[in-house]
């Protein structure tokens, strides 16, 4: 599947360091959390609801990878689509601080820490951000930094 090409609405420039956003929600089932798991990350208290309660967690639990791809889901449609984004180098921290359980509401917040242009690359602007994945008791689940990569509207008038 092909997405459709179209004018992206917010460019480097557009963003500023301190903006946070809200990218919506997700509630995962639990034969999402095994059918994920089944193929990702196959470990009992993962794919079993009777081996998870003897586990740490005590019950089924989304794996981490599950966390961090349905972050990346609530990112990509909700903020990338819409943007000049070319991508990423790479993430500076993930942490998995709470686990995740059949049914939780998990909301996305997307915070700009730092930008600018790129040395050698003067039509491209690096932002630094945290992603930040709460629960419904706005208890974090998930945290992670890194930097995305975004076309400049105007790279001579910036660089």
């Amino acid at each position: 599947m092909t997405a459709p090409k179209k004018e992206p609405r917010l460019y480097w420039e557009d963003l500023s360091v301190g903006e946070t956003r809200d990218l919506g929600s997700l509630s995962p089932t639990a034969e999402e959390i095994v059918a994920f798991a089944s193929q990702w990350d196959p470990q009992p208290f993962h794919l079993d609801p009777e081996a998870a309660k003897d586990s740490v967690f005590g019950a089924l639990c989304a794996s981490g990878w599950h966390t961090c791809a349905m972050a990346m889901r609530l990112m990509v449609t909700n903020f990338l689509h819409e943007t000049s984004s070319l991508g990423s180098p790479g993430l500076e921290s993930l942490k998995w601080l709470k686990p995740v359980f059949p049914g939780d509401t998990l909301t996305l917040r997307h915070t700009i820490t730092e930008k600018r242009v790129m040395g050698k690359r003067p039509d491209v602007g690096l932002v630094r951000t945290v992603w930040e994945m709460v629960n419904q008791r706005d208890e974090p689940v998930l945290r992670m930094e890194g930097y995305g990569m975004f076309r400049l509207r105007h790279p001579a008038q910036t660089a």
